[in-house]
């Protein structure tokens, strides 16, 4: 173990499956591979490539970075649940990060933070000097008279991983959980489940 944390963040919440690997202040690796599906396949293999670059191993991390979202159901799930398995398996802390979060990073506050919905809509949450209001949707000519940040399509492990940096000794820390501003598309099936006969 170094004096210096070793943070390993990761994101799947759009399309792309990307890491980084802090240590301390210094960058060590970086990967972001663009792909609309996959994610579920690619993310450990990534992971150890990352870690492998840089000439560590799972032991000598830290803490775990994920990006919680917004974004797609589907990559969100893969990555929080992710986190939360290697971080009970490593006994070190994983920390959520919202795409909101990642996009604003250096931003002066009050800021609102834009990530893109598609179908002419954004995400958007204000984040202030002391904390976030609460995340809602809305088309960009309805947004709220502040300073704009993104729309972003894409997330910054970097920048998850220094969030993670400066939170994960914080007692208390929540487990990360998905952050889902609307509702999914698929439906609940219409016909009735099967019975299942004694």
């Amino acid at each position: 173990m170094t004096s210096e944390p070793l943070i390993l963040a990761f994101d799947t919440s759009v399309a792309h499956c990307a890491a980084a690997l802090l240590w301390g202040d210094r960058l060590l690796v970086q990967r972001d591979e663009p792909m609309a599906k996959g994610q579920a396949e690619r993310l450990f293999p990534l992971l150890e490539e990352v870690l492998a670059e840089a000439g560590k191993t799972w032991a000598d991390l830290n803490a775990i970075g994920v990006g919680t979202g917004p974004g797609n159901f589907t990559g969100i799930r893969i990555s929080v649940s992710a986190a939360r398995g290697l971080a009970l398996s490593l006994g070190i802390p994983a920390v959520g990060v919202s795409s909101f979060e990642a996009l604003a990073i250096n931003a002066p506050r009050p800021v609102l933070s834009l990530v893109d919905a598609r179908r002419d809509q954004v995400f958007a949450q204000e984040l202030l000097a002391n904390g976030a209001q609460a995340p809602f949707m809305a088309t960009k000519d309805t947004l709220p008279d502040l300073p704009v940040i993104g729309p972003a399509d894409t997330v910054d492990p970097v920048a998850i991983a220094r969030i993670t940096a400066t939170r994960f000794a914080e007692a208390d820390l929540p487990r990360p959980a998905p952050l889902y501003v609307r509702a999914p598309d698929a439906a609940p099936p219409r016909d009735p489940a099967p019975v299942i006969l004694p």
